[in-house]
């Protein structure tokens, strides 16, 4: 890679018609290059040391359920010319902290916040999620400089607007969604600024846990500068930058040798949808990707080159994604670990980090103001997750089509579901949590089952659920049958039932509740999400996905099943004995067995002497091949019909 002399960044005011610029750039003429590699391994675990005390000091002082127990909040370092250094997690940007306080300006102890969707330069997507940054100084002989960042930032219970938990699933405006606040100075050389915590904590149903995760936030961030402080006093400014662009480099040669390389020079479309938008009827909201991988003679670099043109225009209600901001630099980082299937063995793709290395390897490409990514202010947002969670999604499957499938099913995606009203004692309480589903088949192995997208987060322990809230939890287990068929079959969902105790309302914000996680090169697709309050009772109904306050009464027991992901090629290539298997181990129905698989079973579960019949089941999957229709790369799952007009499948699921 060449070097960029080192720079600034960018202080230009942010517009509505262009996204302010910040350049990348490096911190040394030679980008690193004469760094002491064992140095650079010293430094490069001193960050990841450091990101995790910050972590591990926000769990353990936080108090609200989604952020202490759930963990719904990361930590990334930064350095002063913005770039992430650390890789384990996606992280917040410092793009708009830098943009509105000039670096020189900052002194030590200063903490900065911002929620404000439309000014994070694309780094947060809806209000709950809170941002804390605070610089990191060192001084070389003329006084204390920033030379970088420690940022937290994570999923809050409440921050205002319109129901419990910031999330309305009606909301046709961000105003309606909590309280926005564009960066501030939330604490002055050390000093809280309590008029601004005042205020903050004033709009939240929430106001002691919100003060106290705050707290924790800050007080965590603070401690990481000090450690990251440490770090330049001992080996010196211009060593440690050296090493910062090193580790910056070093992705960006890996992905370039490793990764760009799987794909060939080439051009790809492919889309998918979401569902519902929480205003209009149910519909297909489109969001395309053509991907196009560049040859290394390329005027400007070999790279791979990701246009949006097609999306469809914003949604009136709360599922657009800003992500047009700085040249698209969060949805770059955000989008590129899917881009890891493509090494070589499974532990090598655990190994790679997604840093600012790979902005350079990666061009974005938005369509105009106007679209689900790149929405016009006052557009709401707290939704966000159906799209940027489903480009996951379509990136994988654009990539699938370039490298004859080599890549995973479809995965699992984020939502929200709860309760709230008031405890036993009169109390009002809110419970909310993320659920995670099963992940893709992939071309070596089954999905797995019940992951969470955000890393290292949890469901809420029963135990502790229990005891806080009027509520009983008498199942959690997996969700059978909801994984995608496949030669590798998707993983598994969840499937929980809490019964109440005192009447109350029940919350959802999710989407796969009639499209689902599709399947590809003949895997099928997964069982969608579901929610029935009352089963096999008087009151038996299916709720939404989208719902702000169904009430429930006392007694009545609410059902839970998420997403199963995709599966992996054709089921009727499935080993017969991991369908035993998987039937034993309750994953899969006798049913689904035969229906799915092909499988012809024998014996019994009940006195485990379950097994299989070798000529009959030879003989049943050659009939269902025979009465089987061609099939496309890519199976969507009955869903997709009902909202296509009748279409099975899309013009863009043949390869």
């Amino acid at each position: 890679m060449t070097a960029a002399p080192a720079t600034e960044p960018a202080t230009a005011v942010p517009s509505a018609k262009a996204p302010t610029q910040f350049p990348f750039a490096s911190l040394t003429a030679d980008a690193g290059a004469a760094a002491d590699p064992v140095l650079v391994e010293i430094v490069q675990g001193s960050l990841a040391s450091v990101e995790m005390e910050v972590e591990t000091a926000i769990g353990r002082t936080s108090r609200s359920p989604m952020i202490r127990d759930a963990h719904d909040f990361r930590a990334g370092i930064h350095d002063r010319l913005l770039r992430k250094l650390t890789g384990r997690s996606y992280s917040a940007l410092v793009h708009p902290i830098a943009r509105d306080f000039p670096l020189e300006e900052m002194r030590p102890g200063d903490v900065f916040f911002h929620n404000d969707v439309y000014e994070s330069e694309g780094g947060i997507g809806h209000l709950p999620d809170l941002c804390v940054t605070v610089p990191v100084f060192h001084d070389s002989g003329d006084g204390p400089e920033v030379v970088a960042f420690v940022q937290a930032f994570g999923h809050h219970d409440d921050i205002g607007g319109a129901v419990p938990g910031s999330m309305p699933s009606h909301a046709t405006s961000v105003f309606e969604e909590g309280l926005m606040v564009p960066p501030i100075k939330l604490w002055d050389q050390g000093v809280p600024v309590r008029s601004a915590l005042r205020i903050m904590t004033r709009n939240s149903r929430m106001p002691e846990s919100l003060a106290a995760d705050l707290d924790a936030e800050c007080s965590a961030c603070l401690m990481g500068a000090q450690r990251l402080g440490e770090l330049f006093d001992r080996y010196g400014r211009d060593t440690v930058e050296a090493c910062f662009d090193a580790i910056i480099d070093r992705t960006t040669q890996t992905y370039r040798r490793e990764i760009l390389s799987k794909i060939p020079v080439g051009s790809w479309v492919w889309e998918d949808y979401a569902e519902h938008d929480g205003v209009d009827e149910p519909q297909l909201h489109t969001q395309r990707i053509t991907l196009t991988r560049t040859p290394a003679e390329d005027p400007d670099g070999e790279r791979i080159v990701i246009d949006f043109a097609g999306t469809s225009p914003q949604a009136k209600g709360p599922i657009n994604h800003c992500g047009d901001y700085s040249d698209g630099v969060f949805l770059k980082k955000w989008l590129a670990p899917i881009l890891r299937n493509l090494a070589d063995t499974p532990e090598r793709m655990a190994e790679l980090d997604v840093n600012e290395g790979i902005i350079p390897l990666i061009e974005m490409r938005f369509p105009p103001k106007g679209t689900l990514l790149t929405p016009e202010f006052p557009a709401p947002t707290n939704a966000r997750t159906f799209v940027i969670l489903r480009l996951l999604g379509v990136l994988a499957g654009v990539v699938a089509k370039a490298v004859d499938g080599r890549m995973p099913a479809d995965q699992e995606t984020i939502r929200y579901t709860g309760v709230y009203g008031d405890d036993l004692e009169g109390r009002p309480y809110l419970m909310r949590e993320v659920l995670g589903g099963g992940s893709g088949g992939r071309y070596y192995a089954d999905g797995e089952d019940t992951i969470h997208v955000v890393p290292d987060s949890r469901n809420l322990p029963s135990e502790f659920t229990e005891s806080r809230f009027p509520f009983l939890v008498e199942k959690l287990g997996l969700a059978m049958d909801s994984g995608g068929a496949g030669q590798f079959r998707g993983g598994l969902g969840y499937e929980k039932h809490i019964r109440m105790l005192k009447d109350g309302h029940f919350m959802s914000i999710a989407d796969r509740s009639i499209l689902a996680c599709w399947g590809v090169k003949g895997g099928q697709a997964g069982r969608p999400f579901e929610v029935v309050i009352d089963p096999d009772g008087p009151n038996e109904r299916v709720v939404e996905a989208l719902a702000d306050d169904e009430p429930v009464k006392a007694g009545e027991v609410i059902r839970i099943r998420t997403t199963g992901g995709g599966g992996w090629g054709d089921p009727l290539a499935r080993e017969p004995e991991m369908v035993v298997r998987d039937v034993v181990w309750r994953k899969v129905s006798p049913e689904a067995a035969l229906a799915d698989y092909g499988v012809v079973l024998t014996g019994s579960l009940d006195d485990d002497t379950l097994g299989f019949d070798a000529d009959a089941t030879e003989q049943r999957r050659a009939q269902l091949r025979e009465a089987r229709p061609e099939q496309a790369f890519f199976h969507r799952g009955p869903g997709y019909a009902q909202l296509s007009g009748g279409a099975e499948v899309a013009d863009v699921d043949w390869l």
